[in-house]
């Protein structure tokens, strides 16, 4: 399946676009007759908008593949499923080093999350640094390609300085190092860029960003599900969440705010909240922005994020569910007010247990069953952003009024004290976005500790905020290609 493959490393990504029309297969297992040259490609405005969708395909690929869990596993959400003819609880092989916090160079689980990134970050490029040539394209439509393209490019440097460099108050000048950003492709064995600081980093994804939503015109280049391409509305959404991020409080605010009133999306409510999340072949109304399952060609869903948490049976002879599901960490969370209690499927699987098999009740979300697409953003996110924006600017009028919406929505008494309140943020976005991958990533901005109990099968279930192992090692392979590449400390 896509969601499992494995590509090539970065500094062989100057040919990516080659073969962007073949299928999901790794362009470099292709046959030469096969490949299609860059310049051919881009020669046309449907190879242009094929080489465009095909970038989305990868983030795509990226974001609904074994990445899908590891926020809210190392955070403490997930917990794991029977496994084997032995029907263990066993930590799935493709997190272990990561979930047990030791991984290392040569061996992390997501070397390719990082050599993903910047493969669509070389693909992007490419495809910029030929837009002049594009008489093909109006004025217009140019503007919006560049829009999105630049809107991509942040948000792929983004993803890989949350997962490979410290969190940006690390330092109280963000004077760490932060993550290579390229602004332009990279040829093999002639660039060698070293790390940005964590400040630079920021700037230059602001500074992407800020073009971008300069750029946007309202139209669609391909005809597709509106939420399935940037637009300036999601991009100012993307944006609010890399500036909490960042601890920009005042960016994050404005932006938020700005998608909450213009964006033209409701929340969902209490009535329907539980029924929309049980079709996941349509994105919930909230929805801002969602990667969509890439089909067949007789329209069938070929992969989904599903394959991480879906449940369609368990028998002594047929097991056909996810590896994971809910920590009793996470559903202790949920009090019998709460709705989103009946986000789960209970179900009972046999379980070995100290050598005596017995059914135990495991719990699956719905939000990502049958053959959903992969949430990005949705509508709570942007109310829990702007509240947690306020209770750090000391706005806490203002950070509670939008706090009890989402704990109001969900049936819960609204919040009087404000005493405890990011705390109380905190635990919101814990219960209302699992499995939504920010658990970790919250942790480490408010520099909390990881507390993983009931559930953890790591052989380090806690861990102190400050450490090395909040993020990755750089990949061996990466460190030994360019030697201006500084290693993460603690590996």
């Amino acid at each position: 399946m896509q969601i499992f493959r494995k590509l090539k490393k970065e500094y062989l990504h100057i040919i990516t676009l080659l073969v962007l029309l073949i299928s999901c297969d790794d362009f470099l297992e292709q046959e030469p007759n096969r490949q299609v040259s860059i310049d051919q490609q881009l020669s046309t405005k449907n190879g242009v908008l094929e080489a465009y969708n095909g970038i989305y395909r990868d983030i795509e690929g990226v974001f609904s593949g074994p990445f899908s869990t590891y926020a809210d596993a190392l955070g403490g959400n997930i917990t794991f499923t029977p496994f084997g003819n032995e029907l263990t609880v066993q930590i799935p092989s493709i997190i272990d080093r990561t979930y047990n916090f030791n991984a290392n160079e040569q061996d992390l689980n997501f070397e390719s999350y990082y050599d993903d990134w910047y493969k669509i970050i070389n693909e992007t490029n490419i495809i910029i640094e030929r837009m002049t040539g594009f008489d093909f394209l109006t004025s217009s439509e140019l503007n919006q390609l560049r829009a999105e393209l630049l809107t991509i490019r942040a948000l792929a440097h983004y993803q890989v300085s949350i997962v490979f460099a410290q969190n940006y108050n690390f330092t109280a000048d963000a004077s760490h190092l932060g993550v290579i950003y390229n602004t332009s492709t990279l040829l093999a064995g002639v660039d060698f860029p070293a790390r940005e600081t964590m400040a630079n980093t920021y700037n230059l994804i602001k500074a992407d960003l800020d073009e971008a939503l300069s750029l946007y015109e309202n139209q669609q280049l391909l005809p597709a599900v509106k939420t399935s391409y940037f637009s300036s509305i999601s991009t100012k959404a993307l944006y609010a969440r890399i500036a909490l991020q960042m601890n920009d409080w005042e960016k994050s605010k404005a932006l938020a705010s700005e998608v909450i009133t213009s964006s033209g999306v409701t929340l969902l409510n209490t009535t329907n909240y539980i029924s929309e999340w049980e079709k996941p072949i349509d994105p919930v109304s909230e929805t801002i922005f969602e990667f969509t399952a890439p089909r067949n060609s007789d329209g069938s869903v070929s992969s989904s994020i599903s394959a991480y948490f879906i449940f369609v049976g368990a028998s002594t002879t047929t097991n056909l569910f996810a590896r994971n599901v809910a920590s009793g960490d996470l559903l202790s969370l949920y009090n019998n007010q709460d709705i989103r209690r009946n986000m789960f499927l209970e179900e009972a699987i046999s379980t070995n247990i100290n050598g005596i098999i017995s059914p135990q009740n495991y719990y699956f979300t719905k939000k990502f069953q049958d053959d959903a697409g992969t949430l990005f953003i949705r509508l709570s996110e942007m109310y829990l952003i702007r509240s947690e924006a306020n209770a750090r600017l000391n706005n806490t009028a203002l950070a509670l009024s939008d706090l009890n919406i989402i704990k109001e929505r969900a049936n819960l008494p609204a919040l009087q004290n404000t005493n405890n309140l990011l705390e109380e943020i905190f635990l919101e976005r814990r219960r209302e976005l699992a499995f939504e991958g920010h658990l970790l990533f919250d942790i480490i901005r408010y520099k909390k500790d990881v507390e993983r109990n009931l559930g953890c099968v790591s052989v380090t279930c806690n861990l102190s905020y400050p450490s090395d192992f909040f993020i990755l090692p750089i990949p061996f392979n990466s460190i030994q290609l360019n030697q201006n590449i500084k290693q993460n400390e603690g590996y």
